[in-house]
């Protein structure tokens, strides 16, 4: 298979983010199945390749394959990279902008499959969802009993958290006199934190909503879900590939206030009554796990690779889906002509 080149802004500083991390570990993994470099495009970085150098150094097609993933970057990147083998490992949908025929989708969650299914049904389409980290596996407290010894009654992450949740909820679950903590600054140790809580709560749906764009895999819950916490979370865009509401975990902003009171102060009292089965969490955190994966990448890279090979080295045109246009004007026409005929 082709080396991969992953093109990111920058490692550092401004970059540093939630899809920047998914990236780096991305890298590490697919780093055991084939050569894997980190290429920037903005910052220089004396541990990283710079995209400019490598393109004035090296003519198309080039030997490896490009992974682009930066949002709104993403339409210019594919135009400085055409000719040569190039994916889109598509985080948030929502950008707006069309993939050229050809380019292969390798989609975080079943709701960007499904966008990028719609938007790109030729392009080559790819299931490969984000990993855990192995340490919210090994180090997760799943075993012992919920909210057994656990300080923190209901946890919240600030980021992304709906004002509901923090102008009205969490003073009332206060009121009602539960132990609950707005984590806003750095935290050494994550897992430490949500090995602390019983409870956790992730809105994101105003989040994603102001901003346009999706919730592109949502690994918050997931880690809550590893360390034994009972989860209440919104259900927008990519959370509804793996929050079952009331099997694995709850909605959040369900009807009323007082109702969300006591939902959560029920699971704060009895936490295991709350929990998701645990064949089907382990099921869940299995298919999330770093090795199952690494194996997705493996086959998704083989059939990437020989789809390039196809396009690149035999000539082969890429299929083209019709513009959104025309398929209405066809079906218009279509609707006439039966019309049309069914009068004469």
């Amino acid at each position: 298979m082709r080396p991969i080149r992953f093109l990111l802004p920058g490692t550092t500083g401004r970059f540093r983010c939630g899809g920047l991390l998914v990236e780096l570990q991305t890298a590490r993994l697919t780093a055991d199945l084939v050569p894997t470099e980190v290429v920037t495009y903005r910052q220089r970085e004396p541990d990283h390749p710079f995209l400019d150098d490598l393109l004035a150094r090296e003519p198309a097609p080039g030997g490896a394959l490009w992974i682009v993933s930066w949002g709104f970057d993403v339409p210019g990147q594919l135009r400085r990279l055409r000719g040569r083998p190039v994916a889109y490992h598509a985080h948030s949908s929502g950008y707006g902008f069309s993939l050229p025929p050809g380019v292969p989708v390798l989609a975080v969650s079943r709701n960007t499959l499904g966008y990028w299914g719609d938007r790109a049904p030729r392009n080559p389409l790819f299931l490969v969802p984000n990993a855990l980290h192995s340490k919210w596996l090994e180090r997760g407290n799943r075993a012992a009993p919920v909210g057994c010894g656990r300080p923190i009654d209901v946890l919240v992450q600030q980021r992304k958290s709906s004002r509901y949740v923090l102008q009205h909820l969490v003073p009332a679950l206060r009121r009602r006199g539960l132990r609950v903590e707005v984590q806003s600054g750095w935290v050494d140790d994550l897992v430490d934190l949500f090995n602390s809580a019983a409870v956790v709560l992730y809105d994101s749906a105003d989040y994603w909503r102001g901003r346009g764009v999706s919730e592109g895999f949502g690994l918050p819950p997931l880690e809550a879900l590893a360390c034994g916490c009972v989860v209440f979370s919104s259900l927008n865009h990519a959370l509804a590939d793996s929050l079952d509401p009331g099997v694995v975990g709850h909605q959040i902003g369900c009807g009323s206030l007082e109702h969300d009171l006591e939902r959560i102060q029920a699971a704060v009292a009895d936490p295991m009554a709350w929990l998701p089965p645990p064949a089907r969490l382990s099921n869940l955190l299995e298919a999330c796990s770093e090795p199952v994966l690494q194996e997705r990448w493996h086959t998704a890279l083989e059939a990437i690779d020989a789809h390039w090979s196809h396009l690149l080295l035999e000539g082969t045109p890429p299929l083209r889906s019709p513009p959104r246009l025309a398929l209405r004007i066809d079906q218009w026409w279509r609707r006439f002509w039966a019309m049309w005929r069914s009068l004469n």
